[in-house]
């Protein structure tokens, strides 16, 4: 590499395999390029900013395989959202720290601060190898089949939502669970994934791929309650109108937003309880629960599909491959390869920054009887990510006594 540093930099909502990545490119280069200098920047593209580095190459083996295992960003993360100006202070800094490899893990807003870093450095001639990581819970970067960090949250929402069923079933009313999600339904869609017995819940799933109408919503809330007794809902945070619009700006007197200007969706229970609200006083349903996931789906501890961590350190390797020996930038993309298997594709930056995936049409059902919900289609889309079988629940069999007074 040519006394040559690498930089790795962990960005966006942590997941609970995003280390493995940062292992993978770690182990990666002391394979690849052995004594190279390995620098981590805290709190992401931030600590770039700041020249805040820790030596990655004083790091045991041991600690740094305990570390893959470990959920959250180790390195710590960042919401910053470069644009040129920013990105032209940190391409300053690779410079005079000798950067010659830059490795970023994150999502669609990671993987465009990549290309316009990479663009500095091809303008200045200086010669920087820039390679984008994948990593969101969301599942939402373009031409990958699917993204590290989804498997594992899917697979705490889908056995979060079987406990919730088993609850519900037990003392019935209506139950509404709110995921992450504004764009893209794929996390909330996992809700599914954990149903055994017919009549299990959710029995309603509401995603952002589609217009959300309050009417058509309470009709089959109540539907659904009149047939069961009881409905457990699945909705994404970013459910939105004919216009656009979210749901929960519609119905919040109080909107927060973040520092893009977004609305804030994740940081309250706002919108679980404003729909709860609206089953309570439209439909005269007593028993409504909600309750917002919010941070709980992305690292949640002990929770983690093996399929998302192998792929998930195989990612930041390919990454370092795809850098030191094709000596390319790029983006790594995951594609599905039979039933089940997958390659690694490196895809321009261009291809990948800044866009957004969304849930396919063969993965949502358009039955106009049957409720809002997912197909089959997407079930085995999901089950080989989630890697070993969810836990399954019991029922009792035993038969009902006759009844002697009445």
């Amino acid at each position: 590499m040519h006394n040559g540093k690498v930089l790795v930099a962990q960005g966006g909502g942590p997941t609970a395999v995003i280390n493995q990545s940062l292992v993978g490119i770690v182990q990666a280069v002391r394979r690849l390029a052995p004594g190279t200098p390995v620098y981590g920047a805290r709190h992401g593209v931030r600590g770039i900013v700041n020249e805040d580095f820790v030596d990655l190459g004083q790091e045991t083996e041991a600690n740094l395989e305990r570390v893959a295992a470990t959920p959250a960003a180790a390195l710590g993360s960042t919401r910053d959202k470069p644009d040129a100006a920013y990105c032209a202070e940190m391409f300053k800094v690779l410079q005079a720290h000798g950067i010659t490899h830059f490795f970023n893990i994150g999502g669609n807003d990671s993987s465009d601060t990549v290309r316009i870093v990479a663009e500095h450095a091809a303008k200045a001639g200086y010669a920087l190898r820039c390679m984008h990581v994948p990593k969101t819970i969301d599942n939402d970067l373009v031409e990958n089949d699917h993204t590290p960090g989804f498997a594992s949250a899917a697979r705490f929402v889908a056995q979060a939502f079987a406990g919730a069923n088993l609850d519900n079933a037990a003392l019935p009313g209506v139950y509404l669970g709110v995921v992450m999600g504004r764009h893209a339904g794929f996390l909330t869609a996992a809700a599914a994934a954990a149903r055994r017995y017919s009549g299990d819940g959710p029995h309603l799933i509401y995603l952002p791929e589609r217009v959300f109408e309050m009417e058509r919503f309470l009709a089959e809330v109540k539907a659904t309650q009149t047939r069961l007794g009881r409905c457990v809902i699945a909705v994404s945070e970013g459910i939105h109108d004919a216009s656009g619009a979210s749901i929960a700006e519609q119905l919040s007197q109080n909107v927060e937003r973040d520092a893009h200007g977004n609305v804030q969706l994740s940081g309250s229970g706002a919108l679980a309880d404003l729909l709860c609200e609206q089953i309570k006083t439209k439909l005269g349903i007593k028993r409504v629960r909600g309750d917002t996931f919010g941070y709980l789906q992305r690292s949640f501890l002990g929770c983690v599909s093996e399929v998302d961590q192998r792929e998930a350190r195989e990612v930041g390797e390919q990454a370092v491959q795809f850098a030191i020996n094709a000596d390319r930038d790029g983006s790594v993309a995951i594609r599905r390869v039979g039933d089940y298997a997958v390659e690694y594709a490196l895809l321009p930056l261009a291809a990948v920054a800044g866009k957004t995936r969304v849930m396919e049409d063969a993965f949502i059902s358009t039955s106009v009887d049957g409720g809002s919900d997912v197909t089959p289609a997407f079930l085995s889309y999901l089950r080989p990510l989630l890697g070993a079988a969810l836990p399954e629940a019991g029922r009792l069999r035993a038969p009902a006594v006759a009844k002697l007074l009445r």
